[in-house]
C-alpha cells in the first residue's frame, strides 16, 4: 500500500480540482450517431430534422441506413459536427425522446 494521495477522478491531470473527467473528445469533431428505429415512412426524414437542429452544417448525403435482417428496424446513421459535450447531450436527449426512435448509441 502507497502513503501518496490517490487523485479522487480519474482522467484528470494530477493535482487539478475539478471533479469532472477530462473529455476524451476533442472539439470540433465529427462525431457519428446511430439512431435505431421501426422501419416507417418519415423515419430518416426526422431524424435529419433533429441533426440540422443541432449541426446547421449536417450534410444528409452522408447518412447511412441499415436495415435489419426481419426488416421491422432501420438503424440511421448520422455524422455530425460536434462543438461541444452540451451539444451531444442535448442531441441525445432529443433523439432518445422521439416516438419514432428505439435506441440512441
Amino acid at each position: 500500500m502507497t502513503d501518496q494521495p490517490q487523485d479522487p477522478t480519474p482522467g484528470t491531470p494530477p493535482g487539478d480540482t475539478n471533479t469532472e473527467p477530462a473529455s476524451l473528445i476533442i472539439y470540433p469533431c465529427a462525431f457519428p450517431i446511430k439512431v435505431m428505429g421501426t422501419k416507417v415512412d418519415g423515419l430518416v426524414h426526422a431524424i435529419t430534422h433533429i441533426a440540422l437542429q443541432f449541426d446547421p452544417q449536417f450534410d444528409a448525403a452522408t447518412i447511412e441506413l441499415r436495415e435489419s435482417k426481419g426488416g421491422k428496424y432501420l438503424g440511421v446513421t448520422i455524422t455530425i459536427n460536434a462543438t461541444s459535450r452540451e451539444q451531444l447531450d442535448e442531441i441525445y436527449r432529443t433523439l432518445s425522446t422521439h416516438p419514432m426512435v428505439k435506441v440512441v448509441l
